[in-house]
């Protein structure tokens, strides 16, 4: 059913976003500022596995420990355009827009993807506000118009695909891995694979899991 008039958007100046899961693993992202911001966009960077450049003249106690556990390089100074040399990522995460955005005009002319935290119109990318269950991710996306949206619909998603998750995907990898080093066709084994993933066999798999947890409990 369409939507009333009244509800209908007229506006055709926003741009569909490519939604992407990029590999940051031994590749240099340049973090400008060093405030409690900053330090929750680097704690964010971590598991990914990336190097990190701190830049900023003071930076919190957290991200001056990861500092001497050399977890984080920091350059203890205000930013200058030498900064982003062999950048891979750049966030500008100061309380200055006007340092976010010669941050952002900087990447933008050395073709750099930035993230200005909090600044759409400085801002290549955004990030999606994330359920996690060990590899398994869910991101969501409003295009910066809502981040209110986003984190709501985050928490209704954490109720519904629980930790249990995490294990089941590991068991799906381990499956799939077999499946590829054995016999048969390829339209067979994704028959297979989608068979294995369904909802009917997650839930055959959560209850196998409590039985199994409950005999250990007894046998304990």
């Amino acid at each position: 059913m369409p939507l009333p008039a009244r509800f209908r958007s007229e506006s055709k100046a926003d741009m569909s976003l490519l939604p992407i899961f990029v590999k940051l693993r031994d590749r240099l992202v340049v973090v400008v500022g060093g405030g409690a911001v900053a330090e929750a966009k680097i704690q964010g960077l971590f598991p990914a596995e990336a190097r990190i450049r701190v830049v900023a003249p003071v930076v919190t106690a957290r991200i001056h420990e990861w500092m001497t556990e050399k977890r984080v390089e920091w350059r203890a100074e205000a930013f200058r355009p030498g900064h982003f040399d062999g950048a891979y990522l750049v966030i500008a995460a100061t309380s200055a827009p006007g340092v976010n955005e010669a941050v952002f005009r900087e990447a933008e002319e050395r073709g750099i993807l930035c993230n200005a935290v909090d600044d759409i119109e400085h801002c290549h990318f955004f990030y999606g506000a994330v359920v996690q269950r060990g590899d398994l991710q869910i991101a969501i996306s409003t295009n910066g118009k809502s981040p209110a949206l986003a984190q709501r619909l985050r928490l209704e998603l954490e109720k519904q695909f629980g930790p249990e998750y995490e294990v089941w995907l590991e068991w799906l990898g381990a499956a799939r891995e077999l499946l590829r080093a054995g016999d048969g066709s390829a339209d067979s084994k994704k028959v297979l694979l989608h068979h294995l993933a369904s909802g009917r066999l997650f839930e055959k798999f959560v209850e196998e899991a409590d039985r199994q947890g409950g005999r250990e409990r007894r046998d304990g």
